[in-house]
């Protein structure tokens, strides 16, 4: 049983860091498409 039981969290944890990853690529596109915002905005102010 416990050979199952730290199958599972392996398993567990592999699955945590992968959706962790997504997460952490999402906000980092997030930041970057509102850095672009940010500069064309900040562009379209000085004309």
């Amino acid at each position: 049983m416990s050979k199952k039981n730290n199958a599972r969290r392996l398993a567990y944890q592999a699955r945590q860091e992968k959706e962790g990853k997504k997460v952490v690529n999402w906000i980092f596109g997030v930041l970057v498409f509102l850095a672009i915002c940010f500069v064309i905005y900040s562009v379209y102010i000085m004309m």
